[in-house]
């Protein structure tokens, strides 16, 4: 084998064992697995043409390589977001086995972290906000390495964690695992009481200030402001399944490590309902019905920190 290509084998073997970390760091910043692929493929590239002598910790180097280039496509997409119709909601995201590869619940900051309630927080941040608290909170890098993958001092850095840390605890309720099986099962029992038209039982699954949130970007029909308030709620789910019919069902699934709901219309498919669920009531409904969005749902990807 020549030096070359034993080169090549270890940027790829050192690449392929983080890909996991490197994937959940990009998908936490961009909210997208799309583009997450895109950012690692692009990581990769500039990383096979790097003198691995001169890397003295590969996570730290990988992860701040990886970091700039979300970052470059998170500012590159900003103006398109601000054209987005309707609210934006982050790419449903299915995993593959469980989370560490044991219970889902065994890794409770990295459940949180791609939980579809912290991804909307996450949302709300400066893209340097985002990436700075990616990297701390989630994956515990220090001020160090954050400072070199963020292009700021040490100083700026600790200034712009506290300040996402703050902003995060005030959009976001403490988080607890809860049961997916009685989740899942919780949100079929709305849905199927849907179809029965009786407006007091789906108040009784729903939290008094549960919140409906649909992404369409204007493709397809779907509510352009979140819809809120228990009676509302009830009321819009129910209108869908009229609307839907007989050739309307649902299926089971699980995205972001939550219950969720598969929707068709006959043989089309149709959206993702990711439903948040606290103390037994259901709180929020994230409905992605974007087709740019649902086209790599079904691609199972693997996460990790």
């Amino acid at each position: 084998m020549t030096a070359a290509a034993a080169g090549t084998d270890e940027h790829a073997e050192r690449f392929t064992h983080l890909r996991p970390l490197l994937f959940t760091i990009a998908y936490e910043i961009l909210g997208t697995a799309t583009e997450a692929d895109d950012v690692l493929q692009e990581s990769y590239l500039r990383w096979a043409a790097v003198d691995l002598s001169g890397v003295t910790d590969t996570k730290a180097y990988l992860a701040q390589l990886v970091t700039r280039q979300s970052l470059n496509t998170l500012r590159a997409a900003a103006r398109r977001r601000e054209q987005y119709v309707g609210p934006w909601l982050p790419e449903p995201l299915l995993l593959e086995g469980s989370l560490q590869g044991g219970d889902a619940s065994a890794d409770v900051v990295l459940a949180e972290s791609v939980s579809m309630a912290m991804m909307v927080v996450l949302e709300t941040l400066s893209p340097d906000e985002r990436a700075v608290f990616v990297l701390r909170e989630v994956f515990g890098f220090d001020y160090d390495e954050i400072a070199s993958a963020v292009g700021k001092s040490t100083d700026a850095a600790r200034q712009v964690a506290h300040r996402a840390r703050e902003h995060v605890r005030a959009r976001r309720r403490r988080f607890e695992p809860v049961d997916p099986q009685q989740s899942l099962e919780l949100t079929a029992q709305f849905f199927a009481a849907a179809s029965t038209g009786d407006v007091d039982q789906l108040v009784s699954m729903l939290a008094p200030d549960v919140v409906w949130t649909a992404d369409s970007d204007g493709k397809v029909s779907a509510a352009r402001r979140p819809v809120s308030g228990a009676d509302n709620v009830a009321r819009l789910v129910m209108g869908l399944v009229r609307l839907g019919g007989p050739e309307a069902r649902i299926e089971p699934a699980s995205y972001n490590g939550e219950p969720a709901l598969n929707l068709y219309l006959g043989d089309s498919f149709e959206g993702v309902v990711m439903v948040e669920v606290v103390d037994g009531k259901i709180t929020n409904f994230y409905a992605v019905r974007n087709p740019e969005k649902l086209a790599g749902v079904s691609v199972a990807r693997q996460i990790s920190r």
